[in-house]
């Protein structure tokens, strides 16, 4: 790489490259370790609210669903960049509160870092509450007349015969979304949380080999969603497997008159085949 800048003009020196990306430095690891704290803390927070934002949405109750649809108009429709702001800097200068450090034990909490949860958490949440709510509404409402025809309350018919067939609709989009935490982590850096990109911006100005240690913040962002990627896949084929769902690659031709549709060398399930059906018999 570093014999291709130079026929290029550019300047790269691949011995700090290479010793950044072998051998990190602690400030850079700190900072990789709070990317990845933070993300899962918030991711999992987002979850938790943002089931509680879908059933509210369901609700018969016409002020709380207004409350919770303001809620998501708000959080979706403006930058999260401005939110993390608005959440550090905005409500401390206008004396709302001010976030300092939480002491646990011997385990301090700093500001910075719960203002970033927070905001992470508020934002992620009006995103989940919708991709929950569309999984609630997927599942047949036969399964939940049928499970209060058996005497289950409102409450148990949602969670143990609702909720558990939504899952597997929430899990793809929820990988997805995981995933994007953990980049967009790196705008917490706009209020002064050390993780990994203000890190990386700090070790550029005091080394100026910006390109180098740029690329291997890049490098170490791919390596975190490439393996997120994976557990996640393994995740879809555990619940696939559960629900009796056969994933693999097959091609699929339906004819229907003159028209015909086809599907190729993607992951066949019962609902692929299902619509499939409905334009005709399918045959390989």
């Amino acid at each position: 790489m570093g014999r291709l800048l130079a026929a290029t003009g550019l300047h790269f020196d691949s011995s700090f490259f290479w010793n950044s990306l072998a051998h990190p430095s602690t400030a850079f690891l700190q900072g990789l370790e709070t990317t990845v704290y933070l993300a899962v803390i918030s991711q999992t927070l987002a979850t938790i609210l943002g089931l509680f934002l879908a059933l509210a949405r369901r609700s018969k109750i016409p002020p709380l669903r207004a409350i919770v649809w303001f809620y998501t108009w708000i959080f979706r429709g403006t930058p999260l960049l401005i939110q993390l702001v608005i959440v550090y800097n905005g409500l401390a200068a206008a004396g709302v509160y001010k976030f300092s450090n939480i002491s646990i034990a011997s385990f301090v909490i700093p500001g910075v870092v719960q203002a970033a949860a927070v905001t992470f958490t508020l934002n992620e949440a009006a995103y989940m509450g919708e991709i929950i709510r569309a999984a609630l509404n997927a599942v047949d409402p036969g399964q939940y007349e049928a499970a209060m025809s058996t005497g289950m309350t409102p409450g148990q018919a949602m969670r143990l015969v609702v909720v558990p067939q939504a899952v597997r609709f929430v899990v793809p989009p929820l990988g997805n979304d995981f995933n994007a935490m953990m980049k967009n982590t790196s705008l917490a850096s706009v209020i002064g949380l050390s993780e990994m990109f203000l890190v990386t911006q700090e070790i550029s100005s005091t080394t100026f080999n910006v390109f180098e240690i740029y690329a291997v913040a890049a490098i170490y962002y791919l390596a975190l969603t490439t393996v997120w990627g994976i557990v996640q896949s393994a995740i879809e084929r555990r619940i696939d497997r559960r629900w009796g769902i056969v994933r693999q690659r097959q091609s699929w031709v339906s004819t229907w008159g003159r028209r015909s549709v086809t599907v190729v060398g993607g992951p066949v399930s019962p609902e692929n085949e299902a619509i499939l059906q409905g334009v005709g018999r399918p045959h390989r």
